[in-house]
């Protein structure tokens, strides 16, 4: 059996977005996210959020302590009845200072690889689901792995490079409460034959 799922980009699309932040205390949700988790968890979306989290690479902060950030999101999910698949990071950046994780890698978005990791985990059909953050990056690496995209253009996005053909979203909002209230009533997309 397969389920569908959205992917959620954490800063900025979820949660208020406070550069390099991992103190669970100054965590809060956006505007919207009670209101369009709840409906896409109601409509049997899996919610995992896929995050880049350079911090680690460039020495800012330990990978331990996302499991703190982790922990702090879903108390504050499940307050509301709202329940998280799963937690996906990228702890990597080429250009970081903390040699074990300067690097290339597969996984930090606009690359796919923390949505096709998730998805195997979580047998989710990524041509059924959804990809939806606050920059192109976002938008891009949901596209490359299959998935259907939203944009969230709250600000996030400063550079608007649309260099590729996988840089267009389906469709722009500007917060999770319209968004997934587009993604609930969606028409499946038609599949090329």
């Amino acid at each position: 059996m397969t389920y569908k799922a959205v992917f959620l980009d954490k800063d900025n699309t979820l949660i208020d977005d406070i550069p390099y932040n991992v103190n669970p205390a100054l965590i809060t949700l956006k505007p919207g996210a009670i209101a369009g988790l709840r409906l896409l968890q109601d409509k049997g979306f899996k919610l995992i959020i896929i995050s880049n989290q350079a911090g680690v690479a460039k020495g800012y902060f330990r990978e331990e302590a996302l499991a703190d950030v982790e922990r702090r999101i879903c108390e504050l999910l499940m307050e509301y009845g709202i329940h998280l698949t799963g937690f996906y990071y990228c702890p990597h950046h080429p250009e970081g200072s903390v040699a074990d994780y300067a690097i290339a890698c597969h996984c930090r978005k606009p690359l796919p690889g923390m949505l096709i990791e998730a998805a195997e985990k979580h047998h989710v059909d990524l041509s059924e689901s959804w990809m939806v953050g606050d920059i192109l990056n976002d938008v891009e690496a949901g596209n490359r792995a299959g998935c259907r995209t939203i944009l969230i253009d709250n600000g996030g996005e400063t550079e608007w490079i649309k260099d590729n053909e996988y840089r267009e979203p389906e469709q722009v909002f500007n917060n999770l409460a319209y968004a997934a209230h587009y993604i609930a009533t969606a028409l499946p997309k038609k599949r090329s034959a």
